[in-house]
């Protein structure tokens, strides 16, 4: 390919004259064979999303700037809410946009700025924790079976515990669900998750701990990566279960768990459906011994058979008659031992789930009592000193919520 070269006077009359159009075809073929794909930051100006769907802005820092172009970027840049004046870190080959002269960044992947210290953070502290051993199967602690009680920690006012709610409602009413009011986004957030684990490991009041809460950005979902959350967990001497986000999420806490399930309703789907495998572990179990007792039963008879058949027996046949009474005397037994073991089973599941009734809290909520929330802190009122004059409640009903406020606190003398 030809090169623009500097010239003398004396060269001039033998040298082929340019067109603009090739002059910036080889500036464009020189740039872009010229640099890898990179990454480069900025902030946002001039931005325009077109309706084809491209993305045309300008990149600056204090003393430059630089065109870029994302086709085919409007989704991305929707998604992110890209705007005027808001750092970005862009993938892409630098340009020329031959029509016009102009040298461009044209990108192919965009983000927010940190986004991606904040993905070496993750994964630095995956390869920590997972060289410590805490994701190995050793650590895991099995499920309980049927639990009395599921400890939830996550935000009250979250989709997460509507959804984990309506499925135990659904298939399991007299399960009992504790709620551990906790922050799941934003500064402090961890703090409280981890709060929330050591009060349920304090207390042994749940057989199982369920973290949770919905979908989000790495950023939404980062107090799940933070380190002292991921030890409450591996330390949690009560099973954990991790239910963050979408199935394509995933957090540290989902690999230091106990079992890590893709959503809030997977989670109580799993924490339900033991009952079920529960009664059919039973129903099996009624089948092999009916099964075994018939067997057992059909060898005795032939074996009575047998025997009565001998010539020893052919004269003393009532002898044989009564032995033949006597293994129906005890088939007789035998079934109704089986048909009381049963039934003994049956009324011990119903007690339990009259006691698990009893203990839900919608049915303490149905007796004419009340749970107030702290609207600041979105946390359980449980004593005066946890509000003050002036501050605005929630007060949770068994149909529904009634706005408060405060107006005087009086602690018991």
């Amino acid at each position: 390919m030809s090169h623009l070269h500097g010239m003398t006077d004396l060269d001039k009359s033998n040298q082929r004259i340019w067109s603009v159009s090739e002059i910036n075809a080889v500036v464009r073929t020189t740039i872009e064979r010229s640099f890898q794909p990179i990454w480069a930051t900025g902030e946002v100006s001039n931005l325009t999303i077109h309706r084809s769907g491209h993305v045309y802005l300008t990149l600056k820092d204090a003393v430059s700037q630089i065109s870029v172009v994302f086709f085919s970027g409007a989704g991305a840049a929707r998604h992110l809410k890209v705007s005027e004046g808001m750092e970005i870190e862009v993938y892409g080959r630098p340009t020329v946009y031959e029509p016009r002269g102009i040298y461009q960044l044209s990108i192919r992947e965009m983000r927010p700025k940190g986004l991606g210290a904040l993905q070496m953070k993750f994964e630095e502290l995956k390869r920590q924790l997972q060289a410590e051993g805490l994701f190995d199967a050793a650590h895991k602690q099995p499920l309980p079976m049927l639990p009395a009680c599921v400890g939830v920690v996550t935000s009250p006012d979250g989709a997460a515990l509507h959804d984990f709610l309506n499925i135990i409602e659904r298939r399991f009413s007299s399960m009992h669900v504790r709620v551990y009011p906790a922050a799941v986004q934003g500064e402090g957030a961890a703090a409280e998750i981890v709060a929330g684990i050591e009060f349920f490991g304090r207390n042994r009041s749940c057989d199982v701990i369920v973290v949770t809460r919905g979908g989000g950005s790495l950023e939404d979902l980062w107090a799940f990566n933070e380190e002292r959350v991921a030890r409450a967990v591996a330390e949690s001497v009560i099973p954990v279960i991790s239910a963050v986000g979408h199935e394509v999420d995933f957090t540290i806490c989902d690999f230091v768990a106990d079992l890590r399930v893709p959503t809030p309703s997977a989670a109580a789907e799993l924490v339900v459906g033991r009952k079920a495998e529960l009664l059919e572990r039973l129903s099996t179990a009624h089948r092999t011994m009916t099964n075994s007792l018939n067997l057992r039963l059909s060898g005795l008879r032939n074996r009575v058979q047998r025997l009565a058949g001998h010539y020893v027996f052919r004269e003393p046949m009532n002898l044989v008659r009564r032995h033949q009474q006597r293994v129906d005397e005890l088939a007789v037994r035998l079934e109704r031992q089986l048909e009381s073991r049963v039934t003994a089973a049956t009324h011990r599941v119903e007690r339990l789930r009259v006691q698990l009734e009893a203990l839900n809290p919608r049915g303490v909520l149905s007796r004419g009592y009340a749970i107030l929330i702290d609207k600041s802190s979105g946390r359980a009122v449980r004593q005066p000193d946890d509000v003050r004059p002036g501050a605005a409640v929630r007060g949770l009903l068994a149909d529904g919520e009634i706005p408060l406020k405060v107006d005087m606190v009086q602690p018991d003398n």
